[in-house]
This record gives C-alpha cells, structure tokens and sequence, in this order.
C-alpha cells in the first residue's frame, strides 16, 4: 500500500475527529464502553495509521487494534488515539525543512514536508522548543 502525503493528512484528520468525539463522550462517562459502530471505524483509522508509520513509529510495538469482542472503554480509546496523533506529528516533523525563498520585496521562510517522493508546503512543527 502506497501512502502519500494526502493520505497522511486524511489519516491525520481522521485520528483528531475520532480523538475530540471520543474525548467528549470519555467527559461524560470514561468507564463506558464504545459502541461497536463508532469501534469498527476507530479500527479501520488505526489499521491506515499502521502502515504509515510502520514499526518505527508505531505508538505500541504490541497493539494493532481494539478487539471488537471486548468493547473497549472511551477513556482507553481516547488515550490510545492520542498516542496515535503524536506518533504521526512525530513523523511529520523529523521530515521537515525549511528554505529561504527570496522575493522582490524581501526573504521569506517557507517550510516543506518532503515526504516518500513528495514535498509540499506546511505548516511549522508543533513541538518546537523554545
């Protein structure tokens, strides 16, 4: 399976909906179980997220998915999925850089992910230390 760019982006955005729904529902009662419905999708999410970031960035060498016979928790889910969004961040940004385009009216820095034979412009990394 091929995965570019987009499709991490669609990964990306798909783990954070997931994330924020199932967070709501975790404020209102984290001990109960999530649906079998909303856990097929959670599942097909984390099955994409697999491949793209492999064993290096796999958030848990020993978790692929939630099994569907044993509904987990919304709070189980809610943390699980939060280790997936900053195991992608992670991969985004080790595969960033920065260039210095240079205009008319002056510099500016522009930032790229350069990404499995693609390169497009991005947004700055999340977690830069200041």
């Amino acid at each position: 399976m091929k995965i570019n760019i987009e499709d991490f982006k669609k990964i990306l955005n798909q783990l954070e909906g997931l994330h924020d729904e199932i967070s709501n529902l975790s404020k209102k009662s984290y001990t109960d179980a999530l649906n079998s419905f909303k856990l097929k999708m959670v599942n097909q999410v984390l099955k994409r997220a697999n491949v793209l970031l492999g064993k290096d960035y796999k958030p848990f060498d020993d978790f692929d998915e939630f099994d569907e016979d044993d509904l987990p928790s919304n709070s189980d889910v809610t943390l699980v999925l939060s280790q997936y969004i900053n195991c992608m961040e992670s991969l985004r940004e080790e595969n960033i850089t920065s260039e210095i385009e240079y205009t008319i009216s002056g510099s500016v820095a522009k930032i790229y992910w350069s990404w499995k034979g693609t390169k497009t412009e991005t947004y700055p990394p999340k977690n830069i230390k200041k």
